[in-house]
């Protein structure tokens, strides 16, 4: 592997640690199993690449990703809180429903490309920039969940009968909780498009699964009670993640190809799952 790329690899390692950032928040935070981040990553590119064709700032696309991984999140929320609709079902029907509504906003193209097309990338250096969109969304969430609000978030994670008992509205954090998780997805969708100069709308398959796996990699790594630390491990997670699978499908040794890439992460996930935990600090 040469050093153009492991560049591509740091880079979308930056890009999916925004992501891992949101699975922390839905899968950890709140032990929320959310499965809407397949469809809410895809709205996110979808909707920064209609902008960014249309004309409007990149960085417009940017926050209008925001909004719509927000209202994804909103939405699952409300569909478990209000109609009492399991998790993991509430976050499959909401996904399965992006799909459509991701080609609407596609307007009817299943992908979009950006050429020639300026993005928030164009004469800029990519890394120096995914590093400090991940340093300010990484901050934003760390010091979040060391407020007032972020520990009463964080306690319905932990026990939701206790937190209840505490005074903490449980519905009100949840919906919250994936509306941020949502929106950080959403985020990473529209940054990958950009990067990537086009949007897919099957780009999204698999999101879970990478972002939890960087979760997990961080966790292993970094073992920490504190916020901060759980929050930039996630970062640090996607990065390695990426990393490997770089060197493993560049390895002649291996001889591994780029169909091989769902196997590797399976693998990889079942072997971080095995590793001992080291002692929290």
């Amino acid at each position: 592997m040469n050093f153009s790329e492991l560049g591509m690899s740091l880079e979308m390692g930056l890009i999916y640690g925004i992501i891992a950032m949101g699975i922390y928040l839905s899968f950890r935070v709140i032990d929320f199993p959310d499965l809407t981040c397949d469809g809410s990553f895809v709205l996110g590119a979808a909707a920064s690449c209609v902008l960014v064709k249309a004309g409007y700032s990149p960085f417009l696309g940017l926050i209008v990703a925001l909004l719509a991984g927000s209202a994804s999140g909103l939405t699952t929320g409300l569909l478990n809180t209000c109609l009492k609709i399991s998790n993991l079902l509430s976050g499959i029907l909401v996904a399965f429903m992006l799909y459509s509504i991701n080609l609407k906003v596609m307007q009817g193209m299943p992908n979009i490309a950006l050429i020639n097309e300026t993005t928030v990338f164009t004469g800029v250096n990519p890394i120096l920039l995914l590093v400090l969109i991940c340093l300010v969304m990484g901050g934003i969430i760390g010091y979040l969940l060391n407020t007032h609000f972020g520990l009463a978030l964080r306690s319905i994670g932990q026990n939701k009968s206790l937190a209840k008992n505490g005074g903490v509205s449980v519905k009100r954090m949840t919906v919250i909780g994936l509306m941020l998780s949502n929106a950080l997805i959403a985020l990473g969708g529209a940054l990958f498009s950009q990067h990537q100069g086009f949007a897919d709308v099957g780009s999204g398959i698999g999101t879970v699964i990478i972002g939890f796996a960087s979760v997990m990699i961080g966790e292993r790594l970094f073992p920490s009670r504190s916020a901060w630390i759980q929050v930039f491990s996630c970062l640090m997670g996607s990065i390695l993640y990426r990393i490997f699978i770089s060197l493993a499908l560049h390895s002649e040794v291996l001889g591994l190809e780029t169909q091989d890439l769902n196997m590797i992460t399976g693998l990889m996930i079942v072997i971080v799952m095995c590793l001992p935990r080291r002692q929290v600090c």
